[in-house]
């Protein structure tokens, strides 16, 4: 991997969440001028206040680099809808929730708005990139970009290719994450790739021995810490990750992979009790 390449001129992100701000600020801290679609004032607003903070917070441990960090913020622009993307885009990331509807129809739209050799990618972490392919003219220039949360200091993309991604799509998708300062993996298209696949595994694992009472979430965590070296046990990856998000995983998984990968009755209790982890200060853990 080398961190040489250049990124994309200009960036468009659908979805201005935790995880489509944290692809924004990484392509604006590496030098691209972002576009991000978040549709409601509110959310369109949190998503600006958000990356602006991500960047001055990189700014201060001293992450942010070269002589145009200090105007990262300025090459952020939040927009209202997909329509308003840049039409000079290169690259256009769609990040919103995991609903498969919802993603193919925002993939169409930004196809109608940006030129005819603009990548366009889903931050899909487990839905199949091939049925998101068949809804584009151009499913060749379409490829799975499986980020990871926090996105600006996590070190993977996981590069996942429909049977129609191109060869050059692919290098273009390898050589912006080398310009993210990222690592790629490049794998085929299928049921949770490879990272949700294996890490829900081992995430529904962990729950059923807490829902048999074999451990607390603090022993299970610290077994994989420490035995496996794991930076982060199963259960608290699970808080950050959101329980809501981990049970449709694990639901679609279900379906198309077989009852290996039923939720735990622990897991639905808890999405129904509202306790999704980090980002409702209840989970596995208490979050401040």
């Amino acid at each position: 991997m080398t961190s040489a390449a250049a990124p994309p001129p200009v960036v468009g992100v659908i979805g201005g969440g935790r995880m489509g701000a944290g692809i924004a600020q990484s392509f604006a801290s590496a030098g691209s001028s972002v576009v991000v679609v978040e549709r409601h004032g509110s959310a369109a607003a949190a998503a600006a206040e958000r990356i602006t903070t991500g960047l001055r917070q990189a700014a201060e441990r001293g992450t942010l680099a070269g002589p145009s960090h200090l105007d990262a913020p300025d090459r952020v622009r939040v927009v209202s809808s997909v329509f308003e993307l840049p039409p000079d885009a290169d690259l256009v990331v769609e990040a919103v929730p995991e609903v498969a509807a919802l993603k193919a129809e925002l993939l169409a739209a930004a196809e109608d708005v940006v030129h005819e050799g603009c990548v366009l990618a889903s931050n899909t972490s487990s839905l199949s990139v091939s049925e998101l392919a068949a809804v584009l003219r151009r499913p060749g220039r379409f490829l799975g970009m499986h980020f990871f949360n926090p996105v600006p200091v996590s070190a993977l993309v996981e590069l996942v290719l429909a049977p129609d991604t191109t060869e050059a799509t692919r290098a273009a998708a390898v050589r912006w994450t080398h310009a993210l300062g990222k690592q790629d993996v490049v794998v085929k298209d299928s049921p949770g790739f490879a990272s949700s696949r294996l890490g829900l595994a081992l995430g529904l694992e962990a729950i059923r021995m807490v829902e048999e009472d074999v451990a607390d979430p603090e022993a299970i965590d610290t077994a994989m810490r420490l035995g496996y070296r794991h930076p982060m046990g199963p259960l608290r990856l699970t808080d950050v990750v959101g329980l809501d998000v981990r049970l449709a995983i694990a639901e679609h998984l279900r379906a198309t992979l077989g009852e290996r990968f039923a939720p735990p009755r622990l897991l639905r209790e808890k999405v129904a009790r509202g306790e999704l982890g980090r980002k409702t200060g209840q989970g596995f853990y208490r979050w401040q």
